[in-house]
C-alpha cells in the first residue's frame, strides 16, 4: 500500500495545475487564469511501490460557471523516458525529494493500475489516508484480457481515449458531470464521487471501456 506523507509540496498541487490545466484541449475555462479547488479524487497502488498514483478531481470556478475535471497523476522519482511531452513539472517533495509529475494517461504504470482497477484485480484507495480503501469508487467489467492497452493515448476537446485490444476504446472522461451509471453500451466503467461547490456530494462516471471510438 502507498504511504501518504503528512508534508509539503513545492508548487502546490493546484499551483501546478493551474498552470498546465489551460494548455489542454479540453478545459472549458476562459482567458483567465483557473480558479481551483480541490474535490475529490482517489489512488491507486504502483505495484512495485516506486509510482505514486493519483486521480485528482478539481473544480474550476473561472469561466462562464464551475467545471469539474479528472487529472489523472503520476509521481515519479526520476524522469520517464520518451515521456516528456506528458511532464506537468518537477516539484520538490518534503520527504521523497524532486518528483516528476506527469499527465497519467500517458504513464504505462497508471493505464496498467486503471485497467486492472476495471477488471477487479486491483482496488481505489483512499487519496489521503494510507492502507484505506476508497468505498466510493466502483468499477465494472464484462470480460478480461485488458491488461494490454495499445495504441497511443489521444487527447480531444472531451477527454482522452486510450486503445484496448479487441477493438475496445477506453475513455476517460476529463470534463465530470453528474450521471447514474455507466452508459448502456458500456463494456466496463470506473465511477465516482466528488463534492460540488456547495458541498453537495456528486456521483459521475470517471472512465468507459466501449466498443469502437466514444
Amino acid at each position: 500500500m502507498a504511504v501518504i506523507h503528512r508534508t509539503f509540496l513545492k508548487p502546490a498541487k493546484l499551483e501546478l495545475l493551474t498552470s498546465w490545466l489551460p494548455t489542454r484541449p479540453w478545459y472549458r475555462g476562459g482567458a483567465g487564469e483557473p480558479e481551483l479547488v480541490e474535490a475529490g479524487g482517489f489512488r491507486l497502488d504502483d505495484p512495485e511501490g516506486e509510482v505514486g498514483i493519483e486521480f485528482m478531481i478539481v473544480t474550476d470556478a473561472a469561466g462562464a460557471g464551475p467545471t469539474t475535471y479528472l487529472t489523472p497523476l503520476t509521481y515519479r522519482g526520476a524522469p520517464l523516458a520518451g515521456a516528456e511531452h506528458a511532464l506537468i513539472c518537477t516539484a520538490e517533495h518534503g520527504v521523497l525529494g524532486t518528483r516528476w509529475i506527469y499527465d497519467g494517461c500517458h504513464d504505462p504504470v497508471l493505464v496498467a493500475q486503471l485497467t486492472a482497477l476495471i477488471e477487479g484485480r486491483a482496488r481505489a484507495q483512499a487519496q489521503s489516508t494510507s492502507d484505506t480503501p476508497d468505498r466510493e469508487v466502483t468499477r465494472s467489467c464484462a470480460g478480461d484480457g485488458l491488461a494490454d492497452l495499445t495504441g497511443s493515448t489521444a487527447d480531444d476537446t472531451e477527454g482522452t481515449t486510450l486503445p484496448a485490444p479487441r477493438g475496445l476504446t477506453l475513455r476517460l472522461h476529463r470534463v465530470l458531470s453528474p450521471a447514474e451509471g455507466a452508459p448502456a453500451e458500456a463494456v466496463g466503467h470506473v465511477a465516482g464521487a466528488w463534492r460540488a461547490p456547495d458541498g453537495a456530494p456528486v456521483r459521475g462516471v470517471f472512465a468507459v471501456l466501449s466498443a469502437g471510438p466514444r
